[in-house]
């Protein structure tokens, strides 16, 4: 089978096996994608989408925006072709070499240190946190302080430590978001989500 005849059959079984779902004509692409991604249809139950936060994400891959990633992994899960169509760009900058000296300056995790470092790139964009918690924390607190201003955070942090609580602190701030409920998450998560975004603004253009 080619590759897009797999992924249509995978849909078709994902359509048939999830039912009645009751998610809007804008969050099941989202959602069926994550479903595609991890096999795991428990995301069905755990998805939290801020109003209008979905819209937020095509706009601003639509103008171009930046879109970040708290891990490489996300990064390069990211379709380029439909992000680059509109003159967007994907970046992560764990492995920068300033944000390791920052972060070894303040005794920090680097995830909360590339936070810092693209505070002023993220405006208007999509931060991607798939795997730090210690990102995510840091982020709201930037918003918050009004020294971020990203157009939506996708917010999928996964572990055993704050990984949960972090995602239950997002989903009470009045932000656009897209996260889920639990531990569940990853970067793969993550990128698929942004990947449902860049189809959705593709098919608007």
């Amino acid at each position: 089978m080619k590759p897009q005849e797999i992924e249509d059959k995978s849909f078709k079984i994902i359509e048939e096996e999830a039912g009645d779902h009751g998610f809007t004509g804008s969050e099941w692409p989202v959602v069926r994608r994550m479903i595609h991604t991890s096999a795991d249809f428990d995301y069905i139950k755990t998805v939290r989408f801020y109003k209008g936060g979905i819209e937020k994400g095509i706009q601003a891959i639509l103008h171009g925006k930046n879109i970040i990633t708290d891990t490489n992994m996300a990064r390069v899960g990211i379709r380029t072709k439909e992000i680059h169509e509109f003159g967007g760009k994907i970046s992560c900058l764990i492995a920068d070499e300033k944000v390791a000296e920052r972060a070894k300056k303040a005794g920090t995790t680097r995830a909360l240190a590339a936070v810092d470092m693209a505070a002023t790139e993220m405006e208007g964009g999509i931060y991607v946190v798939g795997n730090a918690p210690t990102a995510l924390l840091r982020l709201m607190e930037l918003i918050r302080k009004k020294k971020a201003n990203p157009a939506l955070i996708i917010g999928f942090p996964v572990g055993f430590v704050n990984a949960a609580e972090s995602k239950d602190e997002l989903m009470e701030l009045d932000f656009p978001h897209i996260t889920n409920k639990g531990r569940k998450g990853g970067s793969n998560i993550a990128a698929s989500i942004v990947n449902a975004l860049a189809i959705m603004a593709f098919q608007q253009k």
